[in-house]
């Protein structure tokens, strides 16, 4: 994909009304395309193959097939693609499986529009972008899968998250924080709300590129890759 050409986008809901809806309100964004639509598992499977999409926006309660368990194929047929869980379920173990099976977001279907407009963007600048309703969720999946093994696991835990960063030692995380500035810390503080750049550079009064740099330069001196990791890096530690 240039950086002159719209994003190309699949559509997969199994209701009709939904996606057409959702087509309409994709398309009136010019750097999206929606170039494939799809009702179930197999039409994805086929879609991604024949259109190789930049991104999949994906269901989850698809007939026959949910849209996890189908994440593995999807990324087989389209390797390019990057997929986004798009769903009304907030169950903690849907999040778990899709983001271990390669999900690059989950996304509740409450989300506005220009959200969802924006969170498309940061996906394919390698982001993971997840709801802030499940931020909670997802920080209590990760330290699930991070406890120690003591035997009494319980049966069904979510695997582990591909995305989770590794468990510095206390006197490591000190001074990883130390070498953040005062704002660096806000912003640190906003994403682990799930706060998206826009909204913090609203909550913070100061411009949206603004946030972007120092968001890198948080993810450089925490020596993360996402801002999932940095959530969850801050929530675990009361930032």
């Amino acid at each position: 994909m240039s950086s002159s050409s719209p994003v190309r986008i699949l559509v997969v809901d199994d209701h009709t009304l939904f996606r057409r809806g959702l087509i309409a309100l994709l398309t009136r964004d010019a750097r999206l395309s929606v170039v494939a639509e799809a009702g179930d598992a197999g039409e994805a499977l086929r879609g991604a193959q024949t259109h190789q999409p930049d991104v999949i926006l994906l269901d989850n309660h698809l007939p026959g097939v949910h849209g996890v368990a189908a994440l593995p194929q999807l990324r087989a047929a389209a390797p390019g693609a990057r997929i986004v869980m798009l769903t009304v379920s907030e169950d903690a173990d849907d999040l778990a499986q899709a983001l271990a099976r390669g999900a690059a977001g989950y996304l509740l279907k409450t989300i506005e529009g220009d959200a969802l407009a924006e969170a498309i963007m940061r996906v394919l600048t390698g982001e993971s972008v997840v709801s802030p309703e499940m931020t909670s969720k997802l920080i209590a999946a990760y330290r699930h899968a991070v406890a120690p093994a003591t035997g009494d696991e319980l049966p069904g835990a979510p695997p582990p998250l591909p995305e989770a960063p590794p468990e510095p030692a206390p006197s490591q995380s000190d001074e990883a924080l130390a070498r953040l500035s005062p704002r660096e810390r806000d912003i640190l503080r906003e994403i682990a709300r799930g706060a998206s750049n826009k909204e913090i550079a609203r909550s913070l009064g100061i411009a949206e590129t603004t946030v972007k740099i120092h968001v890198q330069h948080i993810l450089r001196k925490l020596n993360l890759s996402s801002r999932v990791q940095a959530a969850v890096f801050a929530t675990s530690r009361g930032s």
